[in-house]
């Protein structure tokens, strides 16, 4: 028997090496929440300058993107080696301080890597070595990077939503998660339901409620699960959404008028949709009489 049949036969087996992938991964979505929204306002502006023919006052450095220039600390600029760089535990290995400056490193860092394993060990354990676990892994990292960004920027990129609400719908085709009839019309009542709940929140208030990278991502979350889930996803986001923000301004003292972005809701009521949806839906449905 090969250590691969193995690994897939054994749930804790598979649970750990899911577990280390996600911390790896981890650490790339680190630097993905931090410098995608950096390329697209670098990219918005200088098409702005571009368009109005105005000069380019701050030329951008010759290369950045998602891999190059290496990581390096803010606050000295030396260079992170490798061995400084394992997820979580160089940070405690370092005291969480840069080994050049001793400046404190961000919590933020080790959390993600840390969240990332831990959600990525809790899909193949939930899911075992079956082809949807590997959609399901990519779904979560998705997620978990999407939070990030809207958490700092609100913001949902499109160019992460958009190929993932396609992929999904591609995925249909093979009925996974779902059948291509149930994705399409989730892709649609996903959009089309948070486009309602905006249109009707700005009118009767004046005020913007959501952005449009919220419909975008229902959507998505509705091509890759269905439309019978959106109900839940939406529930569950809402309860979500409420209880940490009233405990946000409850307990940390948060003005009631700053926004607090609703992607990352969404994403973990999706989440926790893809890996027991089934059993919320029957308890839900159960619970209305049907």
């Amino acid at each position: 028997m090969s250590a691969y049949t193995i690994i897939l036969d054994s749930p804790l087996l598979l649970s750990l090496f899911a577990g280390i992938l996600g911390l790896l991964v981890g650490s790339f979505l680190n630097v993905l929440i931090y410098r995608l929204p950096v390329i697209m306002q670098r990219g918005w502006k200088q098409e702005c300058q571009e368009f109005l023919e105005l000069p380019i006052t701050e030329p951008s450095p010759k290369v950045f993107n998602l891999c190059l220039p290496a990581s390096r600390c803010p606050h000295c600029d030396a260079g992170i080696k490798s061995y400084q760089n394992i997820p979580v535990l160089s940070y405690l290995f370092l005291k969480g301080q840069c080994a050049n400056c001793q400046q404190k490193i961000s919590s933020r860092y080790p959390f993600v890597e840390a969240f990332t394993g831990i959600a990525s060990a809790a899909v193949a354990y939930q899911l075992g070595g079956q082809i949807e676990t590997i959609f399901a892994l990519f779904l979560t990292w998705t997620l978990i990077a999407l939070s990030g960004i809207d958490i700092d920027h609100q913001l949902l990129p499109d160019n992460i939503t958009l190929p993932v609400l396609w992929l999904g719908l591609l995925l249909s085709l093979f009925n996974i998660y779902t059948d291509p009839v149930s994705s399409i019309i989730g892709a649609l009542a996903g959009y089309l339901s948070l486009w309602s709940i905006y249109w009707l929140f700005k009118l009767i208030t004046g005020k913007e409620g959501m952005g449009y990278g919220d419909f975008k991502l229902l959507a998505l979350l509705g091509a890759w699960l269905g439309w019978q889930y959106l109900t839940i996803i939406i529930l569950l986001s809402s309860l979500v959404g409420a209880i940490i923000g009233i405990s946000m301004i409850i307990i940390l003292g948060r003005d009631k008028n700053i926004p607090i972005p609703f992607g990352p809701y969404l994403a973990i009521a999706g989440w926790i949709a893809l890996l027991w949806g089934d059993s919320i839906n029957s308890v839900y449905l159960t619970s209305i009489g049907l």
